[in-house]
């Protein structure tokens, strides 16, 4: 739904006679090559702007201030249509300063992480971030916390909870409905929430989900789904009108597989998304730019490409009010170099040169959940795996996935209990309550991190975020856990019974207090203390935090214990 924001008065009388060209316009880009993304032409224009809209194209103008786009190419800015600002491991305020310059004029945030934390209070607070930013940063309400009854959350929110924030002006509707085996059994908390959403926009959540199983998901007035992860998912999805949110993230990455699904056909109704992106790659590689680029790069035309990621996806969320470069709409624009490799010159949100925003003006509200570890210290007893045999389920970590193997293997045995099997490469894992409810630990086997000696602890462990840790023995998961907690969150690698590496993440053990290039250096550093300690994945951390997320096929683990996603039971 578009907000609706009142027009201080005589506004629109300046654009009438700036648009007809009485009086000079405020801000005009002198000769760009607009792509047109309702023709696919590419024409050099004048884009006159007053205030924050656009209100001339296809004219010659003059303004009070000019900038010269010749040999520029002027598209609509980019728009994530669905993220978690915590992933990104730093405050809403870091994640508006590094992307808004890469062209990300808009983003729509599911505040799921800190919800399933702080409750109420962190979806307060990203409604404040969002009426700070210099980027328009819109708020979905979380729909799931606790995300299932699988897991300990540090907070519930009920549709009664959520109902109060839908007349906030930043707030779209329902975010991704994640409990889609929830709404198949017809859970009462679920039907609850759907019908109290009834009309308004809901995000969807079905990884893998089709036949009738997707039409009854679907029949409930969900509208889209960014966890398609492969070809024959995404047609099936697209030909029962899913809106496609093709997905390029940190961990999982989606656009190479989907490109082929993105078709002059299809192109508005398919969009992009990060979801869960390190300030790492963004430094590196980019946010919404690098997934135009990468998606051109696999075959998809230019004209289809930047469609998707302003003009459908404004569409898809009925923000009419932006995703072309037109008289009306808002001015949100990218100037680009190379529109092929999608290399951004200058950026304008909202009619301001983001180059020229004051980031550190932005009345931002104070940071949250500074104390949320309520874990007490552990000892390696915690972490002992008492079993009736050898043969039990294995977690197999699947690279660039967050969908895991269920496997089943025969592990080492010595008195009663199972051991790692470090030839296999076969380490164990536990989940522990840390929210100050009760003191569960899940307890299990991982196959697919590459450790010979060590281990990896982390608070950020979707979606209930207690603390997941995964070793090489009992031992060294207790002094990852324990550095964890002084830590008051975040992520600790272990090797040779001494920290190696650590990055703090302060804000509900999710977020760090630190600027973004803070944050990435810490994270460079991790980085080559886990390369060190015989980790291959890229990025192990984020792996691990996949590991607890029970409604992401096929085998998990939780505080109450390892999850067969596929049966939504616990194991035995």
């Amino acid at each position: 739904m578009e907000t609706k924001a009142k027009l201080p008065p005589g506004f629109l009388e300046r654009c009438i006679d700036q648009a007809i060209g009485r009086t000079q316009a405020d801000l005009v880009i002198k000769g760009a090559s607009i792509l047109n993304l309702i023709t696919g032409e590419i024409a050099v224009s004048d884009i006159a702007i007053t205030g924050n809209r656009i209100i001339g194209t296809y004219e010659s103008y003059q303004g009070v201030r000019e900038i010269d786009g010749r040999g520029l190419f002027a598209v609509p800015g980019f728009i994530d249509t669905h993220v978690h600002c915590e992933s990104t491991l730093v405050a809403p305020g870091e994640f508006d300063r590094i992307v808004l310059p890469r062209g990300t004029t808009t983003a729509i945030c599911d505040p799921h992480e800190i919800c399933n934390v702080l409750g109420a209070q962190g979806l307060a607070y990203f409604t404040q971030s969002a009426e700070a930013l210099a980027m328009d940063l819109r708020v979905q309400l979380s729909s799931c916390v606790p995300a299932t009854g699988l897991e300990t959350s540090g907070a519930e929110l009920r549709a009664g909870d959520l109902l109060p924030f839908l007349s906030h002006p930043k707030v779209l509707g329902l975010a991704e409905f994640m409990n889609f085996p929830g709404v198949l059994h017809k859970d009462p908390v679920v039907m609850e929430k759907l019908y109290a959403f009834a009309g308004e926009h809901i995000d969807g959540h079905a990884p893998k989900l089709s036949g009738r199983e997707l039409n009854a998901y679907l029949s409930c007035g969900i509208r889209n789904c960014h966890e398609t992860t492969s070809l024959p998912e995404a047609w099936e999805k697209l030909r029962k009108g899913v809106h496609l949110l093709i997905r390029e993230g940190t961990v999982t990455r989606d656009v190479t597989t989907l490109s082929p699904a993105l078709t002059p056909e299809t192109s508005l109704n398919c969009s992009f998304c990060t979801d869960d992106r390190n300030p790492l790659d963004i430094f590196t590689e980019g946010h919404l730019d690098y997934s135009v680029r990468k998606a051109i790069a696999s075959g998809v035309a230019p004209l289809h490409a930047y469609r998707a990621v302003s003009y459908a996806a404004a569409r898809g969320f009925g923000l009419r009010d932006r995703g072309l470069i037109a008289p009306g709409q808002r001015a949100d624009i990218v100037l680009l170099e190379d529109l092929e490799a999608c290399a951004v010159k200058r950026v304008i949100a909202g009619g301001r040169l983001v180059e020229e925003i004051d980031f550190a003006a932005r009345a931002l509200p104070g940071f949250v959940g500074l104390e949320s570890m309520k874990l007490e210290k552990v000892s390696p007893e915690d972490f002992r795996t008492p079993g009736t045999g050898p043969t039990t389920a294995v977690i197999g970590i699947l690279r660039d996935k967050i969908v895991t193997e269920h496997l089943t293997m025969t592990l080492p045995y010595r008195n009663g209990e199972r051991l790692p099997d470090l030839a296999n490469d076969v380490l164990k894992i536990a989940v522990l309550a840390r929210h100050g409810k009760n003191r569960n630990i899940g307890r299990g086997f991982v196959k697919g991190f590459g450790l010979k000696n060590g281990a990896l602890a982390s608070s950020v462990g979707h979606d209930s975020h207690n603390v997941c840790v995964a070793g090489t023995d009992d031992a060294q998961m207790a002094l990852a856990v324990n550095r964890l907690v002084e830590l008051g969150g975040g992520f600790v690698a272990v090797a040779n019974g001494q920290v190696v590496g650590e990055l703090p993440l302060k804000m509900a053990g999710l977020m760090s207090v630190k600027s973004a290039e803070a944050v990435r250096e810490e994270l460079i550093a991790l980085r080559a203390a886990t390369r060190a300690m015989g980790c291959e994945l890229a990025e192990p951390f984020l792996h691990l935090a996949f590991l607890p997320l029970p409604v992401i096929p096929h085998l998990k683990i939780t505080d109450m214990g390892v999850v067969d996603v596929d049966k939504f039971a616990l194991v035995d």
